[in-house]
This record gives C-alpha cells, structure tokens and sequence, in this order.
C-alpha cells in the first residue's frame, strides 16, 4: 500500500521558514523569472568555502534562525503578486521539512506555478506532485570548515562542527532517487577555481551520469567583491570546457542584503 505523504493542515501555525518575497531568480536555468522565494531554515550542512566564504544563508545553516512565517503567508505573498509563476524553494536544506515541501507541491499544482527545490542532496522526500526543477548542489571538499575558522557569530569551528557537516554530504544514493522521483534537475556545483576540487566535481559528474548542458557552475562568494573576483576565473572555465555558467546576480546587485 502506497504510504500516505504528510501535509500541512494547519496553514496559520508557524512553520520553519524565515523569509518570503517576490526576486528574480539568479541561478542555474531558470535565472531570469520572476519567482517567490521561500526561505526554510534548518540545515544538514555547515559550508565555509575559505576565500569564497561561508554560506550566503548562514543564518539558515551555521547559525539558523527560527522561522516566522505560517503557510497563509506564502498564500497572501501569491495573491499580492498574481503574475508570478514560479517559486524558488530555498534554505537551508529545504528537504528536511517534508510535509511543507509536500503541501507546496499541492499549491503549486493548483495555481499551476513551477517549483524550483534548491538541495544539497542530503535527504530524500516524495510528494504527491513531483517537483518540477531539482537544483542539486552537492558540497564538495572545498565545503567543509577549517577547525579553528570563526563563524559569523563568532563561534569557533570544531571537530564535531565539522563532523556534522560531513554527515550527509555527498549522498549520492539519495541523489539519484530524487532525479528518479522527480520531473527534472539541473547540477549547480559552486567551484573556487581549485583544480582539485573541480576534479571531485567531474568525477562526481560522471558517475552521476550527468550531461554538461545539465551543468551550471557557479563561483564561490558570499559578497560582491569576493565574486566580481570570482567571475573571470569560473567564465573562463565553462567558455574553455563546455559547461554552462551560472551568476549570483543577487548578490552582485544587493551585495550582503537579506530578501532580494
């Protein structure tokens, strides 16, 4: 008997997520489209790219936030802007909250709006409606904190900092269920210009079986300086060897800004 997916009934309860608002996607193939971001909080990974960083939304990961948003607010956020028919589905790590991911598939389906899940790969869900765009990123060695390195808040990377992060990453396994499960993908590894890590990246590309024009590689950077340094270096690369090439345009435009 197929097992029943959970949903959320009770759509003024405050859910796990920490920011709604209309944007411009800015990455990988849908860059361009107007969508709603949804911004859930919680996260499996703890990701310092040296230079490139920390995670840009280490307030969902590193040091996360409660969240302030109920599901009638992604309702309301849709009815103020009726001409946007895409959402971004954000953290974080999204695929930690299944019956939120499962209800949106549901809204989404009956506003015929198109879902973008953003995911590092680390749990699997079903839904009841399929999603339509998996943005795997999968975090490479050039991901895991330094011991020693300070976060944004301040505290101190240790080994069980670390350990945490290594947990769940590069579950391959529960990568290929999901591109099984669901309608489409496309890969976004974030690279810093080490040839090194693009080697674990190709290799992980290739044992993926996944085609470069499925291929967007995005530079490393949590500020606009960091990634107008970035830029030369990753379009270079992707010009000379065939990938796509994708920006972080919202970060160039609004720098460190939160909900843009």
């Amino acid at each position: 008997m197929e097992q029943i997916k959970p949903r959320i009934t009770n759509y003024t309860k405050v859910l796990p997520i920490v920011e709604i608002y209309p944007c411009i996607q800015s990455e990988g193939s849908r860059a361009g489209k107007p969508t709603m971001a949804i911004r859930t909080t919680g996260c499996t990974h703890r990701c310092w790219f040296g230079e490139g960083g920390w995670c840009d939304s280490w307030y969902t990961s590193i040091h996360p936030e409660k969240g302030e948003f109920c599901f009638n607010d992604i309702v309301e956020a849709y009815n103020k802007h009726p001409y946007i028919k895409e959402m971004m589905l954000t953290g974080g790590s999204p695929t930690m909250h299944h019956a939120l991911v499962n209800e949106l598939t549901h809204f989404a389906h009956e506003r015929n709006i198109f879902i973008t899940i953003e995911t590092e790969g680390s749990h699997y869900i079903e839904t009841d409606y399929p999603i339509d765009l998996l943005s795997l990123s999968p975090k490479f060695s050039n991901s895991i904190p330094k011991i020693g390195t300070e976060t944004p808040k301040g505290k101190i990377v240790d080994q069980k900092f670390t350990d945490q992060h290594n947990k769940f990453r590069l579950n391959l396994e529960v990568m290929k269920q999901m591109i099984m499960y669901h309608k489409d993908y496309h890969f976004k590894p974030v690279w810093d210009g080490n040839e090194e890590i693009w080697n674990e990246i190709e290799k992980f590309r290739v044992e993926m079986l996944i085609p470069k024009e499925k291929t967007w590689v995005m530079p490393a950077g949590d500020t606009r300086e960091t990634l107008i340094e970035m830029y030369p270096k990753v379009i270079e690369f992707c010009t000379e060897n065939g990938y796509n090439f994708t920006g972080r345009e919202h970060i160039i435009a609004y720098d460190t800004e939160r909900g843009v």
